[in-house]
């Protein structure tokens, strides 16, 4: 997921620097907002995996603090070294899905100047 969420929000990047000129932004802008809506759920399963790795694992390191059982110092070691790659990937969603909402305000910029220039045009030739 990592390398498809990066590699998207560069080849849209790189479409809005080089704004070429035949693009049509309102297939970009439909197609932006359904790639935004993949990376949300993606965002959304993240996050509750990564709550309920974070509840477990405070929940094992207070039973170990309370019976002092060395097998489950075993699992919450487990659960913590799981957890924080958890946390980095949804750190990484989180941003890039942020960024990715600032692309959808350029497009969606371009789409409206594209717009108005066809209605100068069209007004231009009455």
């Amino acid at each position: 997921m990592r390398k498809r969420i990066l590699a998207y929000r560069r080849r849209i990047d790189a479409l809005l620097a080089q704004h070429p000129e035949n693009t049509d932004w309102n297939r970009i802008l439909q197609d932006h907002l359904r790639q935004i809506a993949f990376f949300q759920h993606e965002r959304l399963v993240h996050l509750i995996v990564t709550m309920t790795f974070a509840v477990l694992t405070m929940l094992s390191f207070g039973i170990v603090l309370l019976t002092q059982l060395i097998q489950l110092t075993v699992l919450t070691a487990a659960l913590l070294v799981l957890l924080i790659p958890y946390i980095f990937h949804y750190y990484l969603l989180e941003n890039e899905v942020q960024k990715m909402y600032a692309q959808y305000d350029e497009i969606w910029e371009n789409c409206n100047i594209i717009l108005q220039e066809k209605c100068l045009w069209k007004s231009s030739k009455k």
